[in-house]
């Protein structure tokens, strides 16, 4: 029994269509132009994109509401520009403070 089923696996590897679909399918997953490697790094690619995207657009979201704010009330406007770019009046004195990890 034993050498009739190595009998049997050694005609299947022998046959020609099987090393022709062999050699085909080498073909298709490697070298090809549009291999299967190269088809499988591209969708991670476009899943990273499309992750960026979402991610950008909900920055951008966030930043039409934060300007639509600064637009509407001078009051905001005053405090972001105290606050983003230290900004003062003239009869003020900024002491920035700063902690041991946020000087790197």
């Amino acid at each position: 029994m034993n050498k009739k089923f190595w009998h049997t696996v050694l005609s299947l590897f022998i046959n020609k269509y099987f090393i022709s679909l062999v050699v085909f399918l080498v073909l298709i997953i490697f070298f090809d132009q549009h291999n299967l490697v190269d088809r499988f790094k591209s969708k991670q690619h476009l899943n990273q994109l499309k992750q960026d995207t979402i991610f950008y657009q909900e920055k951008i979201r966030k930043d039409r509401e934060a300007i639509k704010l600064l637009k509407t009330n001078p009051q905001n406007l005053e405090k972001f520009a105290r606050e983003k770019y230290l900004m003062k009046a003239p009869d003020e004195d900024i002491f920035v403070i700063l902690k041991k990890d946020d000087t790197k």
